[in-house]
C-alpha cells in the first residue's frame, strides 16, 4: 500500500495516525478519572489534531519534496529547469516519487544509451584511424623505395629508371585517389554535397556506364548487358552525375571481381514509387560472413587480391553515402561460386 502513495495520502495517514493515538490517549485519561472533559472536546479535538497535522504534513512534505527533486534534476538535466521542474509546482494528488524514480531511470537508460554509443564511436574510430595509415603508408612506403633506389644509381639504368617512376607513379595515382575518395566521403557525411535532383532515363545513363567501360570489360573479356526485362525505359528523380558514379563503381568492381568472359547483367524493376536497379555478375561471390561489412570505409574481402586489382577501398562506401543521400537503400546478395548482385533504388520521376 505504502509503495505509490501520493504525498496527500501520506500526510493524511500521518496525521490520522496521530489523532487516533491522541484520542486514544484522551478516552484513556477520560475513563481513568484523571481528566474530565465533554465528549464534544473528544470529538472535536482529534479532528483538530487530524486537520492541523494534515496541512501540516502537507508543508512540510511539499518543502522535503522541493528539495529533493531539485538535487536530482540538477543531476539529471541538461538544460535550466523550469519552476515547476524544480518542484515549485508540486502536485501532492500525484505519486511524485514514483514519477522522479521512473524519471531517474529513463535519464540512467539514456546514459547507458549514450555511453554504449560513444563507445561504439571510439572504437570504430581507433578503426579507421589504423585503416587509413594502413592504406597510406603502403603506397607512400612502396613511392620512398623506389626513389631511393634511384638515388642510389639505379638512375644510371634507363630500363630500371623507367620500371621505378612508373611504378611510384603508380602508387602516388592510387594515394592521390584515397586523399580524393576520403575528401568525397567527408563531404557526403557533412552534406557539403547539394544534389543536383533532375528528370533522366536511366538506361540512357546505363548505356553511357557501358561505352565508358567497355574497354575494360574488353579486357577481361566480360560481356555487359541488360537483363531480358530491362529493355522498357524508366524515369527517375536523382543526381544523375552522383548515379553515374554509382553505377561507374558497381560495373567496375563486376568487371574487376567478375569471371573471364562472364557478364555483367543490369536489370531494372518497377517498384511502385521507386525503381530498382540491380547489377550482377557470374563471378566467384562472396561469402555470406562478409557481407553486412562490405560498405564499411576499407573493408576487403581478400585484401591482397583486392590492392592488385588497385583502387582506394573506399568505393563501396561512397556508394551507399550516395544512394543514402538521396534517402534511398541499397543492399548486396552473393553466393560463392555463383555471383553477386547489388540492388538499389531511385525514386520515379
Amino acid at each position: 500500500m505504502g509503495k505509490n502513495l501520493t504525498p496527500n495520502q501520506i500526510a493524511f495517514y500521518w496525521s490520522f495516525t496521530i489523532a487516533v493515538i491522541v484520542a486514544v490517549f484522551l478516552l484513556a485519561l477520560n475513563f481513568g478519572g484523571r481528566l474530565q472533559v465533554t465528549r464534544g472536546f473528544l470529538t472535536i479535538f482529534p479532528i483538530s489534531i487530524l486537520a492541523i497535522g494534515y496541512f501540516a504534513g502537507q508543508y512540510f512534505l511539499k518543502e522535503f519534496i522541493v528539495n529533493k527533486v531539485r538535487i536530482i534534476y540538477k543531476n539529471i538535466y541538461e538544460k535550466k529547469l523550469t519552476s515547476v521542474e524544480k518542484g515549485k509546482g508540486v502536485d501532492l494528488n500525484t505519486d511524485v516519487f514514483g514519477k522522479v524514480e521512473r524519471e531517474v531511470e529513463l535519464w540512467s537508460d539514456k546514459r547507458d544509451e549514450e555511453f554504449n554509443r560513444f563507445e561504439g564511436y571510439e572504437q570504430y574510430r581507433r578503426k579507421f584511424l589504423g585503416d587509413i595509415s594502413h592504406e597510406l603508408k603502403t603506397p607512400i612506403f612502396n613511392i620512398q623505395g623506389y626513389l631511393d633506389t634511384l638515388l642510389e644509381g639505379a638512375a644510371e639504368e634507363p630500363k630500371i629508371r623507367d620500371n621505378f617512376l612508373g611504378r611510384a607513379a603508380k602508387n602516388a595515382e592510387r594515394l592521390a585517389t584515397i586523399i580524393e575518395d576520403l575528401e568525397a566521403i567527408s563531404r557526403l557525411e557533412s552534406g557539403k554535397i547539394i544534389l543536383d535532383f533532375q528528370d533522366f532515363d536511366i538506361k540512357e545513363l546505363v548505356e553511357e556506364v557501358f561505352e565508358d567501360l567497355e574497354i575494360r570489360a574488353k579486357e577481361k573479356k566480360v560481356s555487359l548487358v541488360f537483363k531480358n526485362d530491362a529493355q522498357n525505359s524508366f524515369k527517375v528523380r536523382a543526381d544523375r552525375e552522383s548515379i553515374r558514379q554509382v553505377l561507374m563503381n558497381l560495373v567496375t568492381n563486376s568487371i574487376k571481381y567478375g569471371a573471364k568472359k562472364g557478364y555483367t547483367k543490369i536489370g531494372f524493376y518497377n517498384m511502385d514509387k521507386n525503381i530498382l536497379i540491380e547489377v550482377t555478375d557470374d563471378g566467384i561471390g562472396i561469402d555470406t560472413k562478409h557481407l553486412p561489412r562490405l560498405f564499411e570505409r576499407f573493408y576487403r574481402v581478400d585484401k591482397h587480391r583486392s590492392r592488385e586489382q588497385g583502387g582506394s577501398g573506399l568505393g563501396l562506401s561512397i556508394v551507399k553515402h550516395i544512394i543514402e543521400a538521396h534517402k534511398q537503400t541499397i543492399n548486396v546478395r552473393s553466393s560463392k561460386g555463383v555471383g553477386t548482385t547489388f540492388g538499389f533504388t531511385l525514386g520515379k520521376a
